[in-house]
């Protein structure tokens, strides 16, 4: 069986979701939610909760949909809406804290024989960061935005991003010894 694509062109699936054709906009979540969720579920440690941030993210792509300007991807730009969002969930939440001792309140446990690096493994390490450390490394480390970005859309400075990541990779890199998953195989 062979799929054959609705939409070979962008620009008019955009034109016809701006519209308020239900097919294109059920095409254009279709072909990103996955993704999107994937976005959210970096800030948001609770799946449910990183799911509603991603449904809010679309409504908010489909309100704004006529201003995508055809500049750059077009994914890239849900992608922006879906960080901002999830960051706009995490302030409302008041779950953003700059602070060195919520490590120790929100510790990862010990994983038994853990041989390789796993994604699920290092998404549990990443969410036992601080809130504020973890902001900052995804949107550095995984997204490839600037400091300077990066304070703006947090609202903090750029030597407080930096910060932040230093204290992030070093508190990763000492979870990742201690279960002996980075160095030269001894304890």
């Amino acid at each position: 069986m062979k799929i054959i694509s609705f939409y070979k062109n962008e620009t008019k699936l955009i034109k016809k979701a701006v519209s308020g054709n239900r097919e294109a906009q059920r095409f254009i979540y279709d072909t990103y939610a996955p993704k999107m969720l994937g976005v959210c579920r970096q800030y948001i440690k609770d799946m449910q909760f990183a799911e509603d941030v991603m449904v809010g993210g679309f409504l908010k792509v489909f309100s704004k949909l006529d201003s995508f300007k055809h500049q750059g991807s077009f994914e890239g730009w849900i992608r922006r809406i879906m960080i901002r969002e999830s960051i706009s969930y995490l302030r409302k939440k008041q779950f953003v804290v700059y602070d060195d001792e919520i490590f120790e309140k929100n510790a990862v446990g010990d994983y038994e024989n853990t041989s390789a690096l796993e994604v699920e493994y290092i998404q549990k390490i990443i969410d036992a960061l601080p809130q504020g450390y973890k902001m900052v490394f995804v949107l550095y480390a995984i997204e490839g935005y600037k400091h300077k970005e990066i304070a703006e859309m947090l609202e903090i400075t750029e030597s407080t991003s930096k910060s932040q990541l230093f204290k992030a990779r070093v508190l990763l890199q000492k979870k990742l010894k201690e279960q002996n998953i980075i160095g030269y195989g001894t304890k």
